[in-house]
């Protein structure tokens, strides 16, 4: 009789390891062109760290993620962004659009390049005073990114072709 309540115990105790084991992975979803060869050339060279904090598994394919709980969120294969007014600003050769209507959140995309990568962000301090800093994620990630092909480049206003 006293073997059912251990093996109760041990059952219990390997189902919460499981499910702790379950919580290291973000969960995220594929882009639509995720399966494009060049993502998996991105993803497969992403970097340990980013801004001071840890990757970690994600369960998508072309995705990758840092900090836990998670700051630093890569989606590759996204749709390429058309013209936007938004700010575009070049690191290490790569140009990215960045969307700061949630800021401290920011989404910044890769501009003038196919399959696009975006970046979620979150520079927002954690109970320790952390966040991670815009220009290191983006500074970490850009020659990763770099490797994508060239089609195109963000213009200055005065560049820009007037549409008629």
């Amino acid at each position: 009789m006293r073997a059912l309540p251990t093996l109760a115990a041990v059952g219990l105790a390997a189902a919460a390891l499981g499910l702790s084991g379950c919580t290291t992975t973000v969960d995220l979803d594929p882009a639509p062109a995720a399966n494009d060869p060049l993502c998996a050339e991105v993803t497969s060279q992403l970097p340990g760290t980013v801004s001071g904090e840890p990757r970690r598994w994600t369960d998508a394919q072309a995705t990758g993620a840092w900090g836990d709980p998670a700051k630093v969120l890569l989606t590759c294969g996204v749709e390429p962004p058309g013209p936007t007014t938004l700010s575009c600003q070049s690191v290490a050769g790569v140009d990215w659009i960045i969307d700061d209507s949630d800021a401290p959140r920011f989404r910044v995309t890769t501009y003038g390049r196919t399959p696009a990568v975006e970046i979620y962000l979150d520079t927002t301090a954690d109970e320790n005073g952390q966040g991670v800093s815009s220009r290191d994620v983006l500074d970490a990630l850009s020659p990763v990114v770099g490797v994508l092909p060239v089609d195109g480049e963000c213009l200055e206003r005065d560049e820009a072709t007037p549409v008629p």
